[in-house]
């Protein structure tokens, strides 16, 4: 027996004994035990099905790695890489070609730019592509039972989760989704879907997953439901060189409280003359390549913001929707020239 053998049997003989608990899963655990009572007596789930569904799931560090390193956490300049891609906003263009119906009609029917509703989708799932392979179930077990930081939310979503699925009579062992449990193509966590996912194209199921129609119809849903106003202005790159008041360029608040008019006396003296002074914006923020960039943040900036709680990532939808909307314009008026 070389000893190099004697170095790793001990690591094997530890893999043999952790296997059959790793094969209970977590339906034996104190807090999923208490977990699967409340299912049973609040909204009648079989404690059969619950402690079938807990055996098969797994809890997984890389779900615990991926939510620790957002790329939220990033600064500007390092974020809009991501997103601002040529194959994103040459895919957005595509995708808006394919579904073009579709996105003139929810414009229609809920008032949202559908630039931004291609955009959200670009982001999210590259349109649809890459919806995320992890369980769902895993996911939300993960981060409810081993995440403390936001356990409450994640068990929240893990109990409506599991409504979800008995409401659309789905196996919860069968979708996939993100790391942190969202799923299709617009990336609704499990709340958002119940709440705001929508069938619409009417054949009788929401399927965000495979179905362009109703992942378009929710996400325009979902912004309206949200406080989206037709037609207004998103954002606006502000001068601040006259700015005084440089807590007011460090503010971090996304909920628009200042008036414009007042914006405009502590020094912001490009605000574009065509915005209601009355109208209530943040001041946003974001490290550029050359420095500190400064922003409005007015009321669909901050809807965008209720998607994700992030300036990076309005900013990156915004950003990008311009993009899209731009080439797909100018290709529009390329083929009429032709």
């Amino acid at each position: 027996m070389s000893l190099r053998y004697l170095k790793v049997l001990p690591l094997c003989l530890l893999g043999l004994f952790s296997l059959p608990a790793q094969a209970q899963g977590i339906a034996e655990r104190s807090e999923v035990r208490n977990f699967i009572q409340e299912m049973n007596k609040q909204h009648d789930f079989a404690i059969q099905d619950l402690n079938k569904w807990f055996t098969e799931t797994r809890i997984k560090q890389s779900i615990i790695k991926a939510i620790s390193r957002p790329a939220e956490k990033k600064p500007w300049k390092d974020y809009r890489p991501i997103f601002l891609t040529e194959t994103r906003i040459e895919g957005g263009v595509e995708f808006w070609d394919r579904n073009a119906a579709l996105l003139a009609r929810a414009e229609k029917e809920y008032g949202v730019d559908p630039a931004v509703i291609v955009a959200i989708i670009g982001v999210e799932t590259r349109y649809g592509r890459h919806k995320g392979s992890y369980r769902v179930m895993d996911s939300l077990s993960t981060l409810a039972f081993d995440y403390p930081p936001r356990s409450k939310f994640f068990r929240s979503e893990l109990e409506h989760y599991l409504l979800m699925t008995r409401e659309e009579k789905v196996d919860p062992m069968s979708l996939l989704g993100s790391y942190a449990g969202a799923m299709g193509q617009p990336q609704f966590i499990s709340s958002s879907y119940r709440h705001y996912a929508i069938d619409f194209n009417a054949d009788g199921r929401r399927d965000i997953w495979n179905d362009p129609a109703d992942a378009i119809g929710s996400v325009a849903n979902y912004f309206k439901k949200h406080g989206w106003k037709t037609g207004e202005t998103v954002t606006q790159r502000l001068d601040a060189s006259s700015v005084a008041n440089k807590a007011l360029l460090e503010e971090k608040e996304l909920k628009p409280s200042h008036s414009l008019s007042k914006l405009k006396q502590q020094g912001f003296t490009n605000i574009a003359a065509s915005l209601d002074e009355q109208q209530l914006a943040a001041v946003i923020n974001l490290e550029g390549d050359e420095g500190n960039e400064h922003w409005l943040g007015l009321n669909n900036f901050y809807t965008i913001t209720r998607y994700n709680h992030s300036a990076l990532y309005a900013m990156a939808v915004y950003q990008l929707s311009e993009e899209i909307r731009s080439r797909r314009t100018a290709a529009k008026l390329a083929e009429r020239n032709d």
